[in-house]
């Protein structure tokens, strides 16, 4: 069940950071939720320690689903910045 979990709010997260970035055009559905994933990664292992907030392990609520956001947000930062 939480493997469903994962893709779903991936899929939701890697959407809404791609959008900000505006990188979406570049990828596509399976790349929204690989990078939903991997930012909600890098969020659960930097950002949450630091801030005191839950991961999506724990819970999924805004705070868990905004602090994945800054971390896919991040995620597509780097690789615009590899990519130059």
């Amino acid at each position: 069940m939480n493997l469903i979990i994962y893709l779903i709010a991936g899929a939701i997260i890697g959407y809404i950071a791609s959008r900000i970035m505006r990188t979406n055009s570049q990828q596509g559905f399976l790349l929204d939720i690989l990078v939903g994933v991997v930012g909600a990664f890098i969020a659960g292992t930097f950002i949450s320690p630091l801030l005191g907030i839950g991961t999506i392990n724990d819970a999924v609520n805004f705070a868990t689903m905004a602090v994945s956001l800054i971390g896919a947000i991040i995620l597509l930062w780097i690789v615009k910045l590899v990519r130059r």
